[in-house]
């Protein structure tokens, strides 16, 4: 009952600001996720200092217990000391075992896996708030494994300060204490050791930090690469690439060991020193107890007791060190995480935003520039354009023009540089990113699917959807039959089957469809196509088209195509040629002036667009 009652006092999931940027020191960042536990980290910081007193108490009551036995006679041994040895039989028997399954339960059912976990869902929801561009600058597994590392890295941080260094603090006091009170020559010994340990200390730890901080970015980068290599397995196989991939993999791997290394060669270092200076404690302090018994200034349970807490001392020592070495590696950790997580949003949105009301659905982008940050190469150049509501308009244009970046600058994936973009009369910087993405449905070329069910993946946009409701938009998007037909590696069938990561198991026919039913049943007031129908066979898509053209009934639609003759049926195509409007109107229209789209349809081969000799190469699109 009192551990399900502990379990239950941290919350991994309590409402916390999700915009808030963490702070970028290690102190602070570990301070900002520790900060909700920090009541539950004090109750554990006095129970440590209760339990670890009680157990440097014994060694005390060791010389005690052993100066009795030399000065009392058997017969009266009770009758002197009878109370003291009850006291002690308690403390032994009760209080240490009570305090230590306390301290167990603290750290166990209180801290631990709570606060990993919470430290864990925090720094993930603030990654989830980066921009799109955050995402595609780094490895995926990269980005997890730092968040699913720093959990543990802040929450070890924590109990090290807590449990070790405070056991550590507690024998060396009750050591010096108890020299102190029998001769200055008794604490000397131990004095020049902790000065020393303390110097070995302060030389290990910040080349420790430093060379902690090489090994976790080194084993992120391993990490990443193997991904990165999982993920596109069909890609390496396809290229037959897999001794690239192993060459890739095996120099990560390489300088992940050798960063190991060097990390290592300090540490037998400093253990090597550690050991003297260990052994030159145990000398001096049984030199000065021999002296000082030999001079009748100390009893024999003195003397016992004494060298026990060196021994002791010396044996955490070592322990301490090593843990000492977790701590700079944790610290390591955090620096690394800290280094990719506390970064500003790109993306934010403002304090009063609201919520994006849409009446009509009219679309005006009124003099939006836009370079990704580089002044010398344009992308969109004071661009203009009005998409009244329930308007179909197609973006043309050969590669790198600027399509997709309209797009992404309609969804808000990026800031503009210059003008705005106004949905119903509202300026989209001023609204809830969240409200605007839920106003629009988009079907990309590249569909990747979530590793799910392909009910999950089709409800993605409609979470409350009926079953029912799914599938009629299967049937819609022409994917209910396949689906019927599939099957997972656990026999999980139809709408329940597994598509696997990036939907990995279905063709990129299936996924499109997939992608389809899931705008369907999403049914937006403004809908973008990108290659909506890129991955389809000419069978499929003649099908399929009907049911687009049911979708884009009664909405404002924004589509790209590179078959021109997907889109030219649409009310209005807008011609663009490095980032400005060169040209609109109807398909007939444009191709009876002669000018790019003319050139454009003219170059079809096979019904695909190519690539005129003026394209503008822009990678980000």
């Amino acid at each position: 009952m009192f551990l399900d009652w502990l379990e239950r006092r941290i919350d991994p999931f309590a409402p916390f600001d999700e915009e808030r940027q963490p702070p970028g020191t290690v102190a602070g960042f570990a301070g900002y996720y520790l900060r909700p536990v920090r009541n539950a980290l004090v109750v554990l910081f006095f129970v440590g200092l209760a339990a670890g007193t009680v157990e440097a108490s014994l060694y005390l009551l060791m010389g005690w217990f052993v100066d009795i036995l030399a000065k009392s006679a058997p017969a009266t041994l009770w009758a002197e000391h009878g109370t003291g040895l009850i006291l002690a039989g308690l403390l032994v028997l009760v209080v240490r075992p009570a305090l230590s399954w306390l301290h167990e339960a603290l750290s166990n059912q209180l801290v631990v896996p709570q606060t990993t976990n919470m430290i864990r869902w925090r720094t993930h929801l603030y990654t989830l708030g980066h921009s799109l561009s955050y995402f595609q600058a780094d490895f995926a597994g990269r980005l997890a494994n730092r968040v699913t590392q720093v959990g543990p890295a802040v929450r070890e941080l924590a109990v090290v300060f807590i449990d070790t260094l405070l056991y550590v603090a507690i024998f060396a006091v009750t050591a010096v204490g108890l020299f102190s009170s029998i001769s200055p020559w008794l604490v000397l010994p131990v004095a020049v050791w902790i000065l020393a340990y303390a110097g070995l200390t302060g030389y290990f730890v910040p080349r420790a930090r430093a060379r902690s901080l090489k090994v976790a970015d080194t084993r992120s980068t391993l990490i990443g690469r193997i991904v990165d290599s999982y993920t596109n397995i069909l890609t390496v196989k396809l290229f037959a690439r897999d001794r690239e991939e192993r060459s890739a993999v095996r120099e990560a791997t390489t300088a992940h060991t050798d960063a190991y290394l060097h990390s290592f060669r300090l540490i037998t270092a400093t253990t090597g020193t550690l050991a003297l200076l260990n052994s030159t404690l145990i000398v001096a302090t049984a030199s000065a107890v021999l002296a000082l018994w030999s001079q009748g200034r100390m009893t024999t349970g003195e003397g016992a007791a004494g060298l026990a807490l060196v021994l002791r001392l010396i044996a955490m020592s070592g322990w301490v060190m090593q843990t000492v070495r977790g701590l700079f590696e944790n610290i390591g950790v955090i620096q690394e995480s800290m280094q990719t997580i506390a970064r500003p949003h790109a993306i934010v949105d403002l304090k009063d935003a609201r919520e994006l009301a849409v009446t009509e659905g009219r679309i005006a982008f009124e003099r939006v520039s836009f370079h990704y940050g580089r002044e010398d190469r344009g992308v969109i150049e004071d661009l203009s354009l009005t998409i009244e509501p329930g308007e179909k308009v197609g973006l043309v244009g050969t590669s790198g023009a600027g399509k997709t970046t309209i797009t992404s600058l309609l969804l808000r994936l990026h800031d503009l540089e210059g003008g705005r973009i106004l949905i119903d009369g509202q300026d989209i910087a001023g609204v809830t990113q969240a409200s605007l993405r839920r106003q629009i449905a988009v079907v990309t070329q590249d569909t990747s699917l979530l590793h799910r069910s392909i009910r999950d993946n089709i409800a993605y946009g409609r979470v409350d959807a009926t079953e029912e409701e799914i599938v009629a938009a299967a049937r819609l998007a022409h994917a209910h039959d396949f689906i019927l037909g599939l099957e997972d590696h656990r026999s999980r069938t139809a709408y329940a089957a597994q598509v696997g990561e990036r939907g990995v198991k279905l063709s990129g026919g299936q996924r499109q469809r997939i992608a389809i039913a899931r705008v369907i049943l999403k049914d937006a007031p403004i809908l973008i196509l990108d290659e909506a129908t890129s991955a389809l066979d000419s069978e499929v898509e003649a099908a399929i088209q009907g049911s687009l053209d049911t979708l884009m009934q009664g909405k404002t639609v924004l589509a790209i195509a590179h078959r021109l003759s997907t889109i030219a049926a649409l009310d209005r195509l807008i011609v663009l040629d490095r980032g400005r409007i060169v040209e609109e109107g109807r398909h007939a229209e444009l191709v009876r002036r002669g000018g790019l789209y003319a050139r454009l349809w003219e170059r079809q081969s096979g019904g695909f667009l190519g690539v005129g000799e003026d394209a503008f190469d822009q990678a980000a699109e």
